[in-house]
């Protein structure tokens, strides 16, 4: 869907971006990470055209792109901007009607949206009535009521309670099933692993990584596993085996949950489970992987 070649962007001696290549797949939802300053904001304006760069392309669905593309982009930026003296309606009927959408139209696809986020009771009142959180949820019915075939959305769930960014997750999955491709940049670590296929980390101004999400995790695996176990009494702690670490333990309702780290001499987890089984019962046993947050602080060099 977008295929960004080479791209390098500096302001007078500041390099924002330089030689940055990424591909996003359509249909899929790409994580675009980094600490701040690393250069993401800029990546995403000049993927708006709203800055050029100054060497490097960007491809839109296989050709360069260009002002008519604008259309088929809907970008909510982190820097929200809403027009605060007009009515609800009135500026997302508005905003529609410039990227193309007949108001008739626009107008039945309004009322879906202010139905989904509880806004329909504040349609004919100004934005500036509305709570910060009741604006944001505007601000991305506008960024999705043309239907674009590309949603970027830089730090969308910023300001939202756990109830409404529940929602948000729940819209941009449906929004990404109906066929949109979806870039999304964000420091909740936890949303990327939930929505993302693939992401790239930048840092410096450059992309320091890039991959599928699980296969990511997996490159970081760092052959931790947590065992849940239960003893006939509380103080009797199973014997481990010389390439088991303890890392943590901890009891809860009677079980006892211990963290281990695994020596790399050739031991796997079906030997430890072979030496626990007979002094304990397990009650849960999987492997820790590293969490998207622990690979984002080992990556990323300040």
């Amino acid at each position: 869907m977008i295929r960004i070649e080479h791209i390098s962007k500096s302001f007078n001696s500041h390099v924002a971006l330089d030689d940055v290549s990424l591909h996003v797949k359509r249909g899929h939802i790409f994580g675009l990470l980094g600490p701040n300053g690393a250069g993401k904001t800029t990546l995403l304006r000049i993927v708006n055209r709203i800055l050029t760069p100054d060497s490097g392309s960007v491809l839109f669905a296989g050709h360069p792109l260009c002002a008519d593309d604008a259309e088929h982009i809907g970008y909510l930026p982190e820097e929200r901007g809403l027009y605060k003296k007009m009515k609800v309606a009135e500026q997302a009927l508005y905003l529609a009607q410039l990227k193309g959408v007949p108001r008739r139209e626009a107008e039945a696809r309004l009322h879906t949206w202010l139905d989904r986020f509880e806004l329909s009771a504040w349609a004919n009142r100004r934005v500036g009535e509305l709570s910060k959180g009741m604006q944001q949820k505007l601000q991305f019915i506008v960024t999705v009521l043309h239907r674009p075939e590309l949603l970027i959305f830089d730090e969308p769930f910023s300001g939202f309670d756990p109830v409404n960014a529940a929602l948000l997750k729940e819209c941009i999955l449906q929004l990404r099933d109906e066929g949109a491709t979806v870039i999304l940049s964000t420091h909740n670590m936890s949303s990327v692993e939930e929505l993302c296929n693939e992401i790239a980390l930048l840092d410096t101004s450059h992309v320091v990584l890039a991959g599928e999400v699980d296969q990511i995790r997996q490159a970081h695996r760092t052959n931790r596993y947590k065992v849940v176990y239960r003893t006939e009494t509380a103080d009797k702690a199973p014997q481990l085996p010389d390439y088991a670490k303890t890392l943590s333990v901890a009891s809860h309702c009677g079980n006892t949950e211990m963290l281990l780290e695994l020596s790399g001499d050739g031991q796997d987890a079906n030997d430890l489970i072979a030496k626990l089984m007979p002094q304990c019962r397990i009650v849960a046993f999987n492997e820790v992987l590293p969490t998207m947050n622990d690979i984002f602080i080992e990556r990323v060099k300040y």
